[in-house]
């Protein structure tokens, strides 16, 4: 499979990311870890699990799930523990039938020309592979013989679907898709049809399609109930859908009253998934990242990476995590909506006299947020 590398510059690889862009710079502050790495991967660790037995009762997920290092070793030793024991086995049929002596021209044995172990474990493998290399093979002298190549077939065709089903899973598996779905690394929050929009880019670097591709956010942030119980990891989810026509409750977003200086001081982090069905495999694949505070900015807007060349549509991804900055109110999208919108705020100074001393200040600190 391709690295990510031979797709797009090596100054544009960061994780799953795609740029190397000058951003401003924050004041780091000490913060939780995240929840989801840059990469997508759960930074969650499983500890003091007593009932380790449980992995064992689904032996086939537990070997997918494993490094490719170990998956490997297991995949040689089932093999090579297989051919010792089955070599045994054919060495003590040999020995109890005294094959293993020499004996007159009109002597039939078992298996012929097995001397030693090491003849009896070569026989093992011809058996279990179907080599097939004419020097040995198997007599109608003894039942038990033909007992034990039986079973040994069985249990070589047994090792052969697991340990190969396995490696073709770990091979197809659907994140090595994602390796080539990319994000920004960094979030904005501008104006977008008059309104203050969480916005993230994502990017597939593969003509191959992603088929019925759906994403969702969630906000992840240390929060308490009235009860006084603490959720360390509350996921709140983000509406991704217009709920406007339909049944659905409106429901605001979880940064609905944030503003900018609130979100420099906000210990959260937003988690991104894209998920869909790969067109050439059909399997369902996933990828995700996340964003903390420090990682979304205020008042940016992502450049344009597509443009019309030759009568087709090209995308630049050296532009991928570009941003410049654009006049956004630095209020929050409750204060903006308290004041009646972008549309009045931009019409400030036509207000009728008539509105209320609150909205008035609301609104001039709205305006003077305003920042390029």
């Amino acid at each position: 499979m391709l690295s990510r590398k031979g797709l797009i510059p090596e100054d544009y690889l960061l994780t799953r990311l795609a740029e190397d862009v000058q951003q401003p710079k924050f004041k780091t502050k000490a913060r939780k870890a995240r929840f989801v790495t840059k990469n997508g991967a759960c930074n969650v660790a499983h500890t003091n699990i007593r009932e380790q037995g449980r992995f064992l009762q689904d032996v086939f997920t537990t070997v997918v799930d494993l490094k490719w290092i170990h998956t490997l070793i297991i995949f040689t030793m089932s093999f090579l523990c297989s051919w010792l024991l089955f070599g045994m086995v054919w060495w003590l049929v040999a020995f109890a039938h005294g094959d293993l002596d020499q004996k007159g021209d009109d002597f039939v044995p078992c298996v012929t020309d097995i001397h030693s172990f090491a003849s009896a474990f070569l026989f093992s493998i011809e058996v279990q592979v179907t080599i097939g290399f004419g020097g040995r093979m198997i007599t109608e002298e003894c039942l038990s013989a033909i007992i034990i190549l039986i079973i040994q077939n069985i249990v070589g065709l047994v090792i052969n679907a697991i340990m190969l089903g396995c490696i073709f899973m770990k091979t197809a598996q659907a994140n090595r898709r994602a390796e080539t779905l990319i994000f920004s690394k960094h979030a904005v929050i501008s104006l977008r049809n008059d309104k203050l929009c969480f916005m993230v880019r994502i990017g597939d670097l593969r003509k191959s399609m992603i088929i019925s591709a759906t994403v969702r956010m969630q906000v992840v942030r240390r929060s308490s109930t009235p009860e006084g119980e603490v959720v360390p990891l509350d996921q709140i989810d983000i509406h991704m859908d217009n709920p406007v026509g339909t049944n659905g409750i409106f429901l605001t977003s979880p940064l609905f009253e944030l503003s900018a200086s609130d979100l420099l001081d906000e210990d959260l982090e937003v988690i991104v998934v894209l998920e869909g069905v790969v067109e050439t495999t059909g399997i369902t694949t996933q990828a995700r990242t996340s964003y903390v505070a420090e990682e979304i900015l205020w008042g940016q807007r992502f450049v344009p990476t597509v443009s019309e060349e030759d009568g087709m549509y090209a995308v630049d991804y050296s532009k991928f995590g570009n941003t410049i900055k654009i006049p956004t109110p630095s209020c929050s999208a409750k204060t903006l909506d308290e004041v009646g919108g972008i549309a009045h705020f931009k019409l400030k100074e036509g207000l009728s006299p008539r509105g209320t001393v609150r909205r008035r200040k609301v609104q001039a600190d709205c305006a003077s947020s305003i920042h390029e």
